[in-house]
């Protein structure tokens, strides 16, 4: 009988890439994937370092799997991803029901570890994702491809660079190979993932480095693959070539997540962000003049260490220019390790929540209108799946909303007009175009 493995992956998009690849790989051991941990054989925490208390959500979790544990003996759990990578002896040290660790460039070093125990955390020379397995058959219509991971940018809050490493590109042919083997599989819609990933700059199949445009062009042309997206970037990378493939690829949907952080251009330099938010502002009108229908994302940090209210106002001011269709905002929260952690007069917890409220005010209101704007609107729908309703079907727009409508099953999969009758709180409604 096969062995079964249960992944509860958190955190970001390529997590969701990585959990996917780490099932192939586990697959080629003879595991078949569940969706209970009790039946497991093999149980994976795939786990972020992101938020606020990551390590203790992870410790938690694994209070809740120590009695399966310790019914059965030879069940093997293991921490993979970024606490992993940033805390793998003392997770072992701390919970010993915990087999192994495993650091977000080791995966195709995860059979000898769930053999074996122990802790993985190095930076290996080789390209994991040459010696990983593809992930099992899709039966979405979308999917993640990750072309690129760490960071070289330092930001002064951010532990991505210890946890991920330095900036790698991966070669544009094998992702092209990667590219067409979903779309055979039925993918109609690919998002690039990576830390950085306007930074990339991998290898071509000509010898030369391709731009992150340069690979969305070619990825565009493979026959079947209807939608592309990216995330996450940053301002100092979005290239004029890139700017211009908003404007000129169709296929390119018109939705950017280009984090700031702060509207304030003292605060941006004490984090190291190396742009100033007039930069940033200039920046939003090149891209709107090259797609004027683009939808803006961001990310937002209030309550960063020194900060002041006038300096808050800017954020606030930031917010209310730029006029975002989502955001995600967050409070400050101190990373052992990274050069922000405990440096500079630190902004008291009920200021924090005062301005991430007020913050999360704006944000809301111009997400709502956007919303709202696309009521009486016919749009192309990408049908993903089944809804809650009896025969409702779910899908997203090209600006990323989620939207419900009546159509019959074979639908999935499919790029559809639908007519946008009624905007609720986190999605649209609407009914199938004749």
């Amino acid at each position: 009988m096969a062995k079964k493995l249960f992944v509860k992956t958190y955190g970001c998009q390529m997590n969701v890439y990585d959990s996917e690849r780490m099932h192939g790989v586990m697959a080629a051991e003879g595991y078949e994937p569940t969706d209970r941990a009790e039946e497991a054989d093999l149980i994976l925490l795939n786990t972020c370092h992101i938020r606020e208390k990551a390590a203790e959500k992870v410790y938690s979790e694994l209070g809740r799997l120590k009695p399966l544990k310790e019914a059965r003996p030879d069940l093997k759990i293991g921490v993979a991803g970024c606490v992993a990578q940033a805390e793998g002896e003392e997770i072992l040290r701390r919970q010993p029901a915990v087999d192994f660790a495993v650091g977000p460039q080791a995966y195709h070093r995860l059979p000898a570890l769930v053999a074996n125990g122990g802790v993985d955390t190095e930076f290996p020379l080789e390209d994991k994702f040459l010696r990983m397995p593809a992930a099992p058959r899709r039966r979405a219509p979308t999917a993640f491809l990750t072309v690129q991971e760490g960071c070289d940018k330092f930001c002064a809050f951010c532990v991505v660079p210890y946890t991920r490493g330095a900036e790698v590109s991966r070669p544009a042919a094998r992702l092209l190979g990667e590219a067409r083997a979903l779309a055979e599989q039925g993918v109609r819609e690919i998002t690039l993932l990576g830390q950085n990933v306007n930074a990339y700059h991998g290898e071509g199949p000509d010898g030369g480095d391709w731009t992150l445009a340069r690979l969305l062009r070619e990825i565009a042309g493979i026959e079947g693959i209807e939608r592309l997206r990216y995330t996450t970037s940053h301002p100092n990378d979005m290239s004029d070539d890139l700017i211009a493939a908003h404007g000129e690829l169709e296929k390119l949907m018109p939705y950017l997540h280009l984090p700031v952080q702060s509207g304030s251009d003292r605060v941006l330099k004490a984090m190291n962000r190396r742009h100033r938010a007039d930069d940033y502002l200039a920046l939003i009108e090149r891209i709107r003049a090259a797609r004027p229908d683009i939808a803006l994302s961001g990310d937002f940090i209030v309550g960063f260490p020194g900060e002041t209210e006038a300096e808050f106002a800017q954020t606030l001011a930031l917010a209310e220019a730029v006029g975002y269709g989502s955001a995600f905002t967050f409070k400050y929260s101190s990373r052992p390790g990274t050069p922000a952690a405990g440096v500079g007069e630190q902004v008291p917890e009920p200021v924090k929540d005062e301005r991430l409220a007020r913050l999360n005010a704006v944000i809301s209101r111009d997400q709502k209108a956007f919303q709202t704007s696309m009521v009486g609107r016919r749009l192309p729908v990408l049908v993903e799946k089944a809804g809650r309703l009896d025969g409702q079907m779910v899908g997203k727009s090209p600006w990323l909303h989620a939207v419900h409508f009546l159509a019959p099953a074979e639908t999935a999969g499919q790029v559809v007009m639908v007519d946008v009758v009624e905007s609720g709180p986190n999605s649209l409604s609407g009914r199938l175009a004749a």
